[in-house]
């Protein structure tokens, strides 16, 4: 029988994985919400299937349901919205439908922080120092504190992206940490367990992609560096880690293997670690799906790893052993958004303008094109922009010059803060840790939009302010939404969060007062 993967996703992601599956002679298609009727991977795929709204990629009925009707033979989650949901992973498999991922066990277990701190533990992995497994109270909580010494970071047990994180420095602060913490953890995941840990600073977030089939084989692809990030929520990410030697990765890609063996993992993954400055290191996580960063391990390493893991889901074997894996040189992914570059908030709206940079070793994901309309119900990724070069130094400088090259108008993007970074004395060193945003940038000014802005290759056209109508259109919808959303169950929920409604309020109120528009 034909296979017939439906990619249950949106965006760059659903394209990347229509093109992994034409090389693979594989027929694809994919369902869209009313937002995304207009986007590429829509008029790419094979075939397109509707959903009934805008948060249907939410729904696993109505997607099992779509499967069923169009014959589907396979489902893969992309990343986000229903990736991680074992729920999902098990609804495929009860309707004949083959998950292109681990098993619903898996992803359950992995999915439980604590529990994975666990489980880690009982593998011989290190875990940072905190509480075993989760805190039932606040007495609990500050004696695990005191234990292991302040500062600590109060962490959602059921998810992620650091929502439902708390940095703690004085016992008086952690009550209301861990109350606040709950509250967003209830809400963002539907869980509002927590569990405490040791908060270490000055400490590098290194990410191995490791590959598993059903038959126990298992590799390694090398790490990533993810130190770069904004209220936990990687911004840039490189490979490998220039301050990792050939011992060190061996025994942490090792560790990474043992820990997808011990929840019998099969399909692609990352298993996240903490690295101080001293060399030591705590597993923090597993992701159960494929990452965003994906790419940088595909260029150094030259294995597609969306290639893979769809094989892996359709039961065959690894096509590679650990001896196969070889790094070459060093690539750097910037993620580009859709966002005001000093305040980060979202801007959705009509991309007038784009010019993709090109050129000898550079990658562009994306799925936006001139005349799409970003909607403002997703995320606000709208390309990944990834380098190769022979040494880090050469890929910052060819980074450089593509981040130059890149034009989008009609919408503010973060392009300059992205540039501003590339010329960073402490980056372009490697002294990058996770909280470097914090103390080794500086916030954007108005002056510095003028030196970073888009060149003006289309004249007076390049990087537009997007029309205060967008923004004011933009918040209607997303206040809608949010409305609308509240009606529906946890499960089915997906809209512009409240924040970021409170945001593109704050754009438009910072715009009037300095007489934009």
């Amino acid at each position: 029988m034909q296979e017939k993967i439906l990619i249950a996703n949106r965006g760059e992601i659903a394209l990347r994985i229509i093109r992994a599956c034409k090389e693979l002679g594989i027929t694809s298609a994919v369902v869209y919400t009313p937002a995304d009727k207009d986007s590429l991977p829509v008029k790419m795929a094979d075939e397109a299937y509707p959903l009934k709204e805008n948060k249907s990629y939410l729904n696993i009925e109505e997607i099992i349901n779509t499967a069923l009707k169009n014959q589907v033979t396979a489902i893969h989650p992309g990343y986000g919205f229903l990736a991680e949901n074992s729920k999902f992973a098990k609804s495929c498999l009860d309707a004949g439908i083959k998950f292109i991922g681990p098993s619903a066990k898996a992803i359950e277990l992995m999915g439980d922080k604590a529990v994975a701190r666990e489980i880690m533990k009982k593998a011989g992995v290190p875990v940072i120092p905190g509480s075993d497994g989760e805190i039932d109270d606040f007495r609990e909580a500050l004696k695990v504190a005191d234990e292991i010494g302040y500062p600590v970071i109060v962490k959602a047990a059921g998810g992620g992206g650091g929502r439902g994180m708390r940095i703690v420095h004085t016992p008086k602060e952690l009550e209301e940490a861990i109350q606040s913490a709950a509250r967003e953890a209830a809400s963002t995941f539907g869980n509002s367990k927590l569990y405490l840990e040791k908060y270490l600073q000055d400490c590098r977030h290194v990410e191995f992609q490791i590959l598993a089939d059903q038959y126990g084989n298992a590799v390694y692809l090398g790490e990533r560096d993810c130190s770069l990030q904004r209220r936990n929520q990687k911004v840039i990410e490189e490979g490998p880690c220039h301050v990792l030697t050939e011992r060190m990765r061996k025994k942490m890609g090792e560790l990474a293997v043992r820990s997808a063996m011990a929840v019998h993992y099969a399909g692609a993954g990352t298993v996240e670690f903490l690295l101080d400055d001293r060399g030591n290191f705590y597993f923090i996580e597993m992701n159960t799906r494929i990452q965003v960063e994906h790419p940088v391990t595909e260029m150094i390493t030259g294995i597609d790893i969306v290639k893979e893991q769809i094989k892996i889901g359709l039961g065959e074997r690894l096509s590679i052993t650990q001896k196969d894996v070889k790094i070459y040189g060093h690539a750097i992914e910037c993620r580009v958004n859709a966002e005001d570059p000093i305040s980060f908030i979202p801007t959705p709206g009509e991309i007038k303008k784009l010019m993709l940079p090109q050129g000898p070793f550079v990658r562009v994901d994306t799925a936006v094109y001139e005349g799409y309309t970003i909607p403002p119900y997703y995320d606000s990724m709208i390309a990944k922009l990834i380098v190769w070069g022979r040494n880090r130094e050469e890929a910052i400088i060819r980074m450089k010059r593509a981040l130059e090259e890149f034009v989008i108008g009609g919408v503010t993007t973060n392009l300059p803060f992205l540039r501003k970074v590339m010329d960073n004395a402490f980056y372009r060193r490697g002294e990058v840790y996770t909280n470097f945003i914090k103390r080794r940038m500086e916030p954007l000014t108005e002056e510095d939009l003028e030196t970073y802005r888009d060149k003006q290759i289309f004249g007076a056209e390049g990087e537009q302010e997007q029309p205060l109508e967008e923004i004011i259109a933009a918040v209607a919808a997303a206040f809608a939404a949010d409305q609308t959303s509240k009606k529906e169950t946890r499960e089915q929920h997906l809209t512009l969060s409240p924040w970021k409604i409170g945001g593109l309020l704050e754009q438009m109120q910072r715009r009037l007062f300095r007489g934009g528009v």
